[in-house]
């Protein structure tokens, strides 16, 4: 991989500068714990980045990453437990998301240490979504802690970010792996990671806890969703016993849906239909925007907030991304700065 680095002869045998590399980090939740252990593998490839590109949870790794501080941020999400992560989740019920996304401020800012994007020593850009317009919107200044929020804000999920005339939700609606934010920003070369390419194919409604870490075993809709809402949950639950008591009309349809309809909790449907959307957009930005290197690591199987398991996302992300990078050591070797994407 050493060879990435080199400086490359022009057609005419002279002398150039090595190709600058950009890293554009894709969005996947939980998922995005991956971009820790590929971040590593590029670094113990000799690959310098000069360029970092971020959706969504892929921006929050990558503003710690151009600060220098992926350190301290792997040893943080290694003490993560499952009462740690649900405590980074502040319910706001009932504005415009479920979550206010305070504390994951709190956290970007403790490893960050700069306050605005251009004080960042790698140059940096969160990929954001204006949820009035439908535009993507790339920020590569002014508050770093907001950009980052704003990338991470899942619609239903986190309240939006207002900013510079904009309301801002996840970047993964329009862009979720952002190789076209890292080309503009001048990378020659631009190393994609895609968190998305496993996380359909008929998973989306299975439960989303193992029994054992469910509150209520009977009642299919808890698990996460009771975890971050207590009370709120009860009351649900209060509501559906009396509808289900209830003697009129409106109960007895009730009844009808409940026992010849089972459906998915709200929260299930919402996660499954941002898991089909940003795979069906990733799929299509990927053929418009091919980047040089793909990354995937193999992680269909983690949930959206399984934060509990950093220390095997990290190593799936860390051991997928050596074989790739060995595998595609020939192809980058070759005369031309631009070569076709390899699949896995």
């Amino acid at each position: 991989m050493e060879n990435i680095l080199m400086t490359r002869k022009a057609s005419d045998g002279s002398s150039g500068h090595r190709p600058k590399i950009g890293l554009a980090l894709g969005s996947g939740s939980a998922r995005g714990l991956a971009h820790l252990g590929v971040i590593r593998a590029i670094e113990d490839a000799g690959i310098e980045v000069d360029f970092i590109a971020g959706s969504s949870m892929g921006a929050l790794i990558g503003a710690i990453h151009a600060a220098g501080k992926l350190d301290e941020l792997e040893a943080t999400f290694l003490t993560f437990d499952w009462r740690k992560t649900v405590s980074f989740f502040d319910v706001v019920l009932p504005k415009s998301g479920l979550l206010d996304g305070t504390k994951i401020s709190e956290l970007v800012r403790a490893h960050v240490h700069a306050d605005t994007i251009e004080a960042l020593p790698i140059p940096f850009a969160a990929v954001t979504t204006d949820i009035v317009s439908g535009e993507e919107v790339v920020i590569r200044s002014g508050d770093v802690i907001e950009a980052v929020r704003a990338s991470i804000s899942v619609p239903g999920i986190f309240t939006p970010v207002r900013s510079n005339g904009h309301i801002l939700v996840d970047g993964g609606l329009t862009n979720p792996v952002p190789v076209s934010a890292a080309r503009a920003m001048g990378a020659d070369i631009v190393i994609a990671v895609d968190l998305n390419h496993e996380i359909i194919n008929g998973k989306n409604m299975k439960p989303l806890l193992p029994a054992a870490k469910a509150n209520n075993a009977e009642d299919h809709a808890s698990g996460m969703f009771s975890r971050w809402v207590g009370n709120y949950r009860l009351s649900m639950k209060d509501i559906k016993q009396r509808l289900l008591a209830g003697n009129n009309q409106a109960s007895a349809q009730f009844r009808k849906w409940v026992s010849t309809e089972p459906l998915p909790s709200i929260f299930e449907v919402l996660l499954a239909s941002i898991n089909i959307m940003e795979t069906r957009i990733t799929q299509a930005r990927l053929l418009l925007d091919q980047p040089d290197v793909i990354i995937q690591p193999p992680l269909g199987h983690i949930r959206f907030m399984e934060f509990d398991r950093a220390e095997e996302i990290i190593a799936i992300g860390y051991e997928h991304t050596q074989r790739q990078l060995a595998a595609l050591s020939p192809q980058l070797n070759k005369p031309s700065v631009r070569s076709e994407p390899v699949e896995p």
